[in-house]
């Protein structure tokens, strides 16, 4: 199977995970591999690598790709790493690594549904399994749809794109991601389209509701943090600001300390930071990353340590 995987501020990952070879360290997005790979080549024999993904072909290539190195491989989504440690009856990991969004082989596989640049049927199943975007464009209602590409793409043209997805589908239904592509493109104005492609909003949107990405990055999260050792880290990237302003106000939330009332004399509340940032704001790629690969561009790292 052919996973090309460039794995996204690389070094950076590694030094913020503060990798010990004898460390139990999880990827719960694994992907094609890469730095999950890389995590493993720095353990002993003594440690461990648990490679997560709910896609079973970066399942299949994550078990290739790691073979002969101290890794294990399972098939399930990042929320659920509390159950994989209680299965291999182990405590509490010393790093986790998140590396949020779709994958380069997901965008470039273009039966799966998430490119608007080939025609395919209209899927974008992270799992490959279950509700898929065909499903949502030709059964939610048209209030939902524009709900979706407004709050989840920021796409200010959400009601008439929704309407134009609304009308299409009581004649036929939109089966297609080409199909989608061209309804997008009708319900922005010439002006947007002559400018640039207005169909990546909409595409992300969709995809976010159709894979729950939201909801499992909230619980996610709260899991990761759970299943970390004091001064364990947790390293997330991630490819968009709504994302990103999801994990800055959980990360800030676990920074907090005392919340008493500031006219209170001295605190009573007693709260302790959870953790503390490793890196005050995030890390974004270098120059030479930024040449040689242009899916990191919008890539943000940042991690904690649990006190």
């Amino acid at each position: 199977m052919e996973f090309v995987h460039i794995p996204v501020l690389l070094e950076e990952v590694l030094a913020g995970l503060d990798i010990k070879p004898d460390g139990v360290y999880i990827d719960g997005t694994a992907g094609g591999a890469g730095h999950s790979k890389e995590i493993a080549k720095r353990l002993s024999d003594k440690g461990l690598l648990i490679a997560l993904d709910r896609d079973p072909d970066a399942v299949a290539v994550s078990t290739e790709r790691l073979q002969g190195l101290p890794a294990r491989v399972f098939r399930c989504n990042y929320d659920e790493m509390q159950r994989v440690l209680h299965e291999l009856e182990i405590e509490a990991a010393d790093g986790i690594l998140l590396d949020l969004g779709v994958s380069s082989h997901q965008l470039d596989t273009g039966e799966r549904g998430f490119s608007y640049h080939v025609d395919a049927p209209l899927d974008m199943r992270m799992s490959q399994s279950g509700f898929s975007a065909a499903d949502l464009v030709n059964t939610w209602p048209e209030s939902e749809i524009a709900r979706i590409l407004f709050e989840y793409g920021e796409e200010k043209f959400a009601r008439s794109i929704a309407r134009k997805i609304a009308e299409a589908r009581e004649k036929a239904p939109v089966s297609t991601t080409l199909e989608l592509a061209e309804l997008v493109k009708s319900g922005v104005p010439q002006k947007v389209r002559r400018e640039k492609n207005p169909c990546k909003k909409t595409f992300q949107a969709i995809r976010i509701a159709v894979n729950g990405e939201f909801e499992h990055l909230e619980k996610g999260l709260e899991a990761a943090f759970e299943c970390l050792k004091p001064g364990g880290r947790l390293a997330v990237i991630t490819f968009h600001s709504l994302e990103d302003r999801i994990v800055k106000k959980q990360f800030a939330k676990w920074c907090q300390g005392c919340i008493c009332p500031p006219d209170f004399p001295q605190c009573v509340c007693g709260r302790e930071p959870e953790g503390k940032l490793v890196n005050r704001k995030p890390l974004v790629a270098a120059e030479s990353e930024l040449n040689n690969n242009i899916r990191s561009r919008s890539a943000k790292l940042r991690v904690i340590e649990r006190r």
